[in-house]
């Protein structure tokens, strides 16, 4: 039987289990086998504190100076960027011949050129330049960049989630418009169908949910959320995953959940609000969409893809808080548009970010590719 070769940087994020999940149902003639590269990195204790080194050559300085985190710069630089290379090339020769790889994200080039090679990606690092406030000198090592336009050159195809990120491989990375098709993502989250067409009963409950507090956009809706309360005395704010220092009698602070609880908190809500300032893609949206949550967010990255104004919720200038608290007291003036903006993000979940149509455009372009090589 054929295989398919499959390679994740990390075996912990929702994601990685959702596209295993659908490559495993969308390519049922095949075999799959999955690599992770994080564990073969942690086998190979000589490989990581070399690897320091080069962390020190390119990044160095910068880490003193707190520009970079170590952790970030640690699986960025060209000599662990070369070393995954060598095994991802070693695996074919190992294992026997692939019909295909493909890898998810584009932290490393895990391409084979014995090996039709594919990406799933929801970024790119020049991408960061089209955030506001960001310049290049935040950029990490030109060296790395030439290594990350590898990958690009490497693939056959390459699969994004997102419009912008389309935008940048073909403006910023020179990358063949034929080269890349947008498929979109699903909800890493259990979809209860019963709960979601559930009526809600209207309670002015406005939900935040993000791990980075402050790239999430988390003190802006904070002031924001305190302007609203002069108009709307009765508002409630929920803050899942982040854990704030917040002790306000309208504001709950709940920190971390597992996967599993998120719907109870999707269904508890009224309005999903994340005015976040940098993100790739942004899984929550989806899970609020999917769940018929009316949506305020920023017109950044991804979110324009998916939050469609006046038809599924309201997107504001990062940073703008009297604009974010016009919105929101705009959606809590009118119980009826939440629920019309709700029933419109429903349906483009159903449409376009659901697993299922995820798995049949990949296989589609997939077989495509393959046919005419």
């Amino acid at each position: 039987m054929k295989k398919i070769a499959l390679f994740r940087v990390w075996d912990t994020h929702p994601i990685d289990k959702s596209i295993v999940q659908v490559i495993e149902k969308h390519f049922p003639e095949y075999v799959l086998e999955v690599f992770t590269l994080m564990d073969f990195l942690r086998a190979r204790k000589i490989l990581l504190f070399l690897n320091i080194f080069a962390v020190i050559r390119y990044y160095g300085f910068r880490i003193l100076r707190g520009e970079l985190g170590f952790r970030e710069s640690f699986l960025r630089t060209p000599y662990i960027f070369k070393k995954i290379n060598a095994y991802a090339k070693f695996i074919p020769k190992k294992n026997g011949p692939y019909a295909f790889s493909l890898q998810l994200q584009s932290l490393f080039d895990t391409a084979s050129s014995t090996t039709p090679h594919f990406i799933y990606t929801d970024h790119t690092h020049l991408e960061n330049l089209n955030y506001p406030g960001f310049t290049q000198q935040e950029l990490f090592a030109s060296a790395w960049i030439d290594c990350e336009q590898q990958i690009y050159a490497n693939a056959n195809h390459i699969f994004t989630r997102s419009t912008n990120i389309s935008r940048s491989l073909i403006e910023q990375y020179a990358c063949p418009v034929e080269k890349i098709s947008c498929v979109y993502g699903g909800s890493n989250i259990p979809l209860d169908e019963k709960r979601v067409i559930e009526q809600r009963v209207f309670s002015k409950h406005i939900l935040f949910a993000g791990i980075d507090w402050e790239r999430k956009g988390g003190p802006d809706l904070l002031a924001a959320f305190k302007l609203v309360l002069h108009k709307h005395p009765d508002a409630r704010l929920t803050l899942v995953g982040a854990q704030p220092e917040i002790t306000h009698p309208k504001i709950r602070v709940v920190g971390r959940v597992q996967p599993s609880e998120m719907p109870d908190y999707y269904r508890a809500a009224d309005i999903f609000c994340v005015p976040t300032k940098q993100e790739p893609f942004g899984a929550v949206f989806i899970e609020a969409l999917a769940y018929q949550l009316p949506i305020i967010a920023t017109q950044i990255g991804a979110i324009p893809d998916f939050v469609i104004p006046d038809e599924n919720g309201y997107l504001v200038a990062p940073g703008d808080v009297h604009a974010l608290a016009s919105a929101l007291s705009d959606l809590l003036d009118n119980p009826k548009q939440c629920a019309r903006f709700g029933k419109a993000g429903y349906r483009l979940a159903q449409d376009r970010y659901n697993w299922d149509q995820v798995g049949f455009r990949i296989r589609r372009q997939i077989l495509a590719t393959l046919t005419a090589e």
